[in-house]
């Protein structure tokens, strides 16, 4: 059994077609599901990483009032996936609607014609401008199934499930290649508000679902490539920590630049355990201070907007942003579950308004006094080289 992994290879989590978006932990793919909301709101997460930076990802399924249930943003539908849904649809009844609230999240996108194919009775509605990169290609070449594939009616009241669920629409944000849009879901009755990837909370300790495997949380707890670091609640905290700083700053400033010629020596120097992830290659190596940076990131929970969307994407269109945060926060809600990362969050609008503030007129300098600007270099970098090519527009006001 290859300690890598360490986790037993299971036809239960099996994942066959893991090379359509390529991401750890490929083809075996455990699931936990978790009652959230007593007898009405399940989430299901699952995991998926590159390098073993691997992060939560979540689907949340609702029980309707009449009878059955609402599929909110799938994730891989694995056999075991697919028991612990099936436990619900015995007590609540069948899959009635499965909703894609994205345009640009593959990693969301992807599922959704495989799981849609599991339950057959299931409308699909999905959030509008839908695009496709290199080519951009109908629904029902995605996967999508043909004659119960929708559009989100622009209006929430002539949804179908209108009844019990209101939403709002982020964008569409150009972003040059494709647009950017997001549905932010109500569920009336648990004042429960769904989002996919507008905002977060970062728990500092690792999530569960990452825990079931600790090998990624221990690989990224090194200080180089000879350390074995014993597993203990403290190296996962460390590595769950280092984790959410590279998923979300890429590159913080607390991380130096390789020293490639020492990192390929560093290689002989590794264990056996080690030289198994990647041949040993490690070239990471943290500044003492790098804890402050995961202080002012998580905030002690704190709803925050990922630094990624904040340098390469909400600005591109901040108005049409900020118009959004305020008729969401108008929303009567009492929890917030995003696809990623902790959920739920206990919130109200107001919080959730204040997460956007980094794009408001007084902030634009300085990302609010919140996060440091020096960890935003690398994503700035980016931002700057795509305007060079021309392949997204430069910040709006």
């Amino acid at each position: 059994m290859s300690e890598v992994r360490a986790i037993e290879r299971s036809a239960d989590w099996s994942w066959p077609w893991w090379p359509l978006v390529p991401l750890y932990p490929y083809g075996q793919r455990r699931t936990l599901r978790r009652e959230v909301i007593s007898d009405q709101v399940w989430t299901f997460d699952q995991i998926q990483g590159i390098f073993y930076v691997v992060v939560p990802i979540r689907m949340t399924v609702i029980r309707l009032a009449a009878g059955g249930l609402l599929v909110y943003a799938p994730v891989a539908p694995t056999p075991e996936c697919l028991r612990l849904v099936n436990e619900l649809v015995e007590l609540h009844g069948d899959v009635k609607y499965i909703i894609l609230p994205t345009v640009t999240g593959l990693e969301h996108k992807v599922f959704v014609g495989p799981f849609a194919r599991q339950f057959q009775a299931a409308q699909v509605y999905v959030a509008r401008h839908q695009w496709s990169f290199p080519l951009n290609l109908p629904l029902s070449w995605l996967g999508f199934p043909g004659g119960r594939t929708h559009w989100l009616p622009e209006n929430p009241a002539e949804a179908p499930f209108g009844d019990e669920f209101d939403y709002r629409v982020l964008g569409p944000v150009n972003l040059g290649i494709g647009p950017f849009s997001e549905v932010a879901l109500l569920h009336r009755a648990s004042k429960t508000l769904l989002v996919t990837d507008a905002v977060v909370s970062i728990p500092a300790d690792p999530p569960a679902i990452v825990q079931l495997n600790s090998y990624p949380l221990l690989f990224h707890a090194k200080d180089s490539a000879a350390d074995a670091p014993a597993d203990t609640v403290e190296n996962r905290r460390k590595g769950w920590q280092r984790i959410a700083l590279f998923a979300f700053y890429f590159r913080p400033d607390a991380l130096k630049d390789p020293q490639w010629g020492k990192v390929l020596q560093a290689i002989g120097a590794a264990s056996d355990r080690s030289k198994r992830a990647y041949f040993g290659l490690y070239p990471f190596d943290w500044e003492p201070n790098w804890q402050q940076s995961f202080e002012r990131l998580s905030d002690q929970g704190r709803l925050l907007v990922a630094p990624v969307l904040q340098s390469l994407i909400f600005n591109r269109g901040s108005q049409a942003v900020l118009t959004w945060a305020d008729q969401v926060a108008d929303l009567p809600f009492e929890w917030v579950i995003p696809c990623h990362l902790d959920a739920p969050i206990k919130t109200d609008g107001t919080t959730f308004r204040k997460a956007f503030s980094f794009l408001s007129q007084e902030n634009m300098s300085g990302r609010g006094g919140h996060l440091p600007e020096a960890d935003f270099g690398l994503l700035n970098r980016i931002s700057r080289q795509l305007e060079r090519l021309r392949l997204t527009p430069p910040p709006g006001p």
